[in-house]
């Protein structure tokens, strides 16, 4: 496989391996509605592992895309949220057409493209490690108490920045502190 895929093997063994960090507890719904909450959510199911060669971000029709399953369950997502009492103050998404659409369809207002938020399945180590590094400290600059928060990525985002994976439509929810203390990441139910 490693000679098949040369560039892609590192992330695909990063995807297989157990994520440290996985005893962290895990948070419901109704405890997203902090304001120091920053919720980073994994797009709907889009079938598939990586895009076709050739893809381009402006245009959805060369993309892996949400399936209907996965349009499905970005809306029931939102609705059972919204039950919850969670409401983001703002909503950003990776540009990739997957993510928009998932952040859209659970229907929580305007969607800001975020490029921090981009994937970087098939980057270099100091690619990915300089915009993690970036990500997260736009999520530190994020001011405690004007959340809730809401971010719609991809798994390697999600798992360079934290350290867990995400299944679709899964990820975590970070704490911030409101004193300049430690982040808690907690795994969504």
């Amino acid at each position: 496989m490693a000679r098949l895929f040369p560039a892609l093997f590192p992330a695909l063994l990063s995807l297989m391996a157990p994520m440290p960090g996985a005893a962290q507890p895990s948070v419901t719904p109704g405890e997203l509605q902090r304001p120091n909450v920053v919720v980073i959510v994994r797009h709907a199911s889009a079938p598939g592992l990586s895009d076709p060669p050739g893809f381009r971000l402006g245009d959805c029709a060369t993309q892996r895309n949400l399936d209907a399953a996965g349009r499905q369950q970005a809306m029931d997502l939102g609705a059972a949220w919204k039950t919850a009492g969670f409401r983001p103050t703002r909503v950003m998404s990776s540009a990739w057409c997957r993510c928009q659409e998932t952040a859209r369809l659970m229907n929580f207002g305007p969607v800001r493209v975020e490029p921090l938020l981009n994937s970087f399945f098939e980057a270099d180590d100091a690619t990915r490690t300089a915009q993690t590094e970036r990500l997260s400290r736009l999520i530190d600059g994020l001011d405690p108490k004007g959340g809730p928060y809401l971010m719609v990525t991809h798994q390697v985002v999600i798992g360079a920045l934290t350290g867990h994976g995400a299944r679709t439509a899964g990820g975590v929810a970070i704490e911030l502190p409101a004193q300049g203390g430690q982040r808690r990441v907690r795994v969504l139910d």
